[in-house]
């Protein structure tokens, strides 16, 4: 998956968050992190273990995504708008089932 995406100005999570400043909701950006760890070179699923928001994120933004090694099984993820650091956090290897 891209680590970039262009947030869709008529995104469905818009219609309600908010009415008049529509922002995209923290669960959207874990969402998309989780998809996008899930193209990581690891044979299981991640699940979130920390996460920070930083600052809102808006229509039409283009956000990029990057992973860090930060343990054996854990990956810290940071997404920024520009320059902008928008949130950050780590994701946790799941255990296999």
């Amino acid at each position: 998956m891209p680590a970039d995406w262009t947030v869709p100005v008529d995104h469905p999570a818009f219609a309600g968050h908010f009415p008049g400043r529509p922002i995209v909701p923290g669960v959207v950006l874990l969402d998309h992190s989780l998809l996008r760890a899930g193209a990581l070179p690891v044979g299981r699923r991640w699940c979130i273990a920390q996460a920070k928001f930083l600052r809102a994120v808006g229509q039409g933004e283009t956000l990029h995504w990057s992973f860090t090694p930060a343990s054996p099984g854990a990956q810290r993820f940071a997404i920024h708008a520009g320059e902008a650091l928008v949130a950050s956090g780590v994701l946790q290897q799941e255990d296999a089932a």
